[in-house]
């Protein structure tokens, strides 16, 4: 019996490579309009983009213990192993929640083989990490297997973005009002990253898109040789704005000789809190070849 792989919405993976490599996904829940949706099942991110340049505001919630306990149950039941590849910590208590389900379906369970993973990373960084292990599950790999490689790219992972409008960063707390009325009144787009303890950290602001496209460039070099970046698989997300995720592959596949690309549009879960418009490099500081 292979090996089951669970993740969330939050990994914003295409839906024919969740299909392809047969991973389960759980929905993280957008709250707008006094209602709840769950993201990629009852709300589109085109659907959230486009509100918010209308001015509405959305907001989240974390993946319940609930609904990890009647996904875990259905697993448990048929003796299945499993790993759970969870969003980041540093941004989201779903890891926890995870935990907190795990603990509690083993008491009636207590042969239940799941593992539960903080990948410290979110979109398509968290994706390319879930992609991994589906990769090696469907290849017939052990569950120790899969967990090495997911380990390897969780300490590698680089996440690199920015936001067409600063805007939506203060209304996540991210930046304050004074800092969000002065960057729109000069163009400034921030350039920031997630850490190693999967939080979300501003690194510089640079006036004018193209100036922000030239230096995150600069940063995937200054994190990973080049040869690395020529023969990795290299994520790009966007905010509904597939023309900028476009021009700046062009421009890593001109710096880097870079030939394997995925590119998606950011779900509605992490959409709702970065807005429209956001771009997002994710790569690996080290190559392992494995792909």
């Amino acid at each position: 019996m292979g090996v089951k792989i669970l993740s969330d919405s939050g990994c914003d993976l295409p839906r024919e490579i969740i299909d392809k490599y047969d991973i389960d996904i759980l929905p993280i829940v957008v709250m707008g309009d006094e209602a709840e949706y769950l993201d990629n099942v009852s709300i589109t991110p085109k659907k959230v983009y486009d509100d918010m340049r209308a001015g509405q505001v959305y907001k989240t919630a974390q993946i319940s213990p609930n609904m990890f306990n009647e996904r875990f149950r259905q697993y448990a039941e048929h003796g299945d192993s499993v790993i759970y590849i969870a969003f980041s910590s540093g941004l989201s208590g779903t890891y926890q929640n995870a935990l907190f389900a795990r603990d509690y379906i083993r008491e009636s369970y207590p042969d239940f083989d799941l593992e539960v993973v903080d990948t410290k990373a979110a979109s398509l960084g968290f994706g390319l990490i879930v992609l991994k292990a589906a990769k090696l599950a469907k290849e017939g790999k052990t569950k120790e297997e899969i967990l090495e490689s997911v380990k390897f790219y969780v300490d590698n992972i680089q996440h690199i973005f920015t936001v067409d409008n600063i805007e939506y960063l203060f209304r996540g707390g991210r930046v304050t009002r004074t800092q969000a009325f002065v960057g729109g009144l000069l163009n400034i787009k921030p350039v920031l990253h997630v850490d190693e303890n999967g939080k979300l950290i501003p690194l510089e602001k640079i006036r004018g898109k193209h100036r922000v496209f030239k230096r995150i460039l600069d940063i995937m070099e200054e994190r990973a040789e080049p040869d690395t970046l020529k023969t990795q698989l290299v994520g790009i997300s966007h905010g509904d704005d597939l023309e900028s995720a476009l021009s700046i592959k062009e421009l890593i596949e001109d710096r880097f000789g870079t030939e394997k690309f995925i590119i998606n549009t950011i779900g509605a879960a992490i959409g709702a809190h970065s807005g429209p418009g956001t771009l997002a490099i994710f790569f690996l500081k080290e190559n392992p070849n494995r792909d």
